[in-house]
């Protein structure tokens, strides 16, 4: 699948290949100060997970990983190379995999931020998203646990 950036340059969404394994690391570990590790993503792969990069050039710059089961999406990871960020990548994938979710026969997807990330949270109320909760100490953090905010959008 093709799509737009806001600069009028295309990137590719495709399903994620044990072969790009590689590249997500790298991503991930530019993008996290407490990343996933590349054995999580595989598991990811292996039970079936909707995962999908985004690439521009043929160079991996974005990914996501969604679980559906029972009527429920839930957005696991979605990351976009930091040197990418900002140019509409993250809104095009977050998209692709609500359409899915759909397609999967979901009603309502769900997905988790961190408190202080609010470009994120932005982004994710622009498409929809409401705030329905609070986990605290959900995410390892620098000095000490941050707390998540849960979202959801209705399908």
């Amino acid at each position: 699948m093709s799509a737009m950036l806001e600069d009028n340059s295309q990137f590719q969404l495709r399903p994620m290949r044990p072969e790009d394994l590689t590249a997500v690391m790298a991503v991930e570990l530019s993008a996290y100060t407490h990343p996933w590790t590349e054995n999580i993503f595989r598991d990811c792969l292996r039970v079936g997970y909707q995962c999908w990069v985004a690439e521009i050039d043929q160079q991996l710059a974005g990914y996501s990983v969604m679980s559906v089961a029972v009527g429920e999406a839930h957005i696991l990871n979605i990351c976009i190379d930091p040197a990418r960020q900002g140019q509409g990548m993250g809104r095009q994938l977050l998209q692709r995999m609500l359409h899915m979710a759909g397609e999967l026969q979901a009603d309502t997807a769900y997905l988790e931020v961190r408190e202080s990330n609010q470009v994120a949270q932005a982004l994710y109320e622009s498409i929809g998203f409401n705030q329905i909760g609070q986990r605290h100490g959900y995410y390892p953090a620098v000095g000490g646990d941050e707390d998540a905010l849960v979202y959801a959008k209705v399908l």
